[in-house]
């Protein structure tokens, strides 16, 4: 395997980890979940992308199981990073889209800006933003 893909499975080690600290088993499932991260979310893609999109978690690859089942076992995360290696190394084709999506992970940011008097800037907002004098919140 050449010193090229062995970079580049180190480069998205840190985001497939950490996809599958967030998300276990549903790593590789189809639906969509908020993340609380965008780290968590382009490892999801990128795991999706290698391994496929799985229906059951029964479908899930040993290597990616062994992770879910203890996230932080550094003897599972490299386990999962030869796994991947060995998938690169047989699809050229996956190296590129692979690089591409790990280019666009390390350059997609969100900027949220607030101006003004009372302004207020968020990415995500689950609850109330009131801005103002003497509101009265009702549910």
């Amino acid at each position: 395997m050449s010193g090229d893909l062995v970079t580049l499975v180190a480069e998205i080690s840190p985001y497939v980890t950490a996809a599958v600290g967030a998300y276990g088993g549903a790593v590789l499932a189809r639906a969509q979940e908020d993340a609380a991260d965008a780290t968590v979310e382009w490892g999801r893609k990128i795991l999706q992308r290698i391994f496929g999109i799985t229906d059951a978690p029964e479908e899930t690859p040993e290597t990616v199981a062994d992770l879910v089942s203890d996230p932080g076992n550094e003897d599972f995360q490299a386990a999962l990073r030869v796994r991947i290696a060995k998938m690169l190394a047989a699809d050229a084709a996956l190296v590129q889209e692979v690089r591409g999506m790990l280019v666009q992970a390390a350059t997609s940011t969100v900027t949220v800006t607030a101006s003004g008097s009372r302004s207020i800037a968020a990415h995500t907002n689950s609850g109330v933003a009131i801005t103002g004098d003497n509101n009265t919140i009702h549910r």
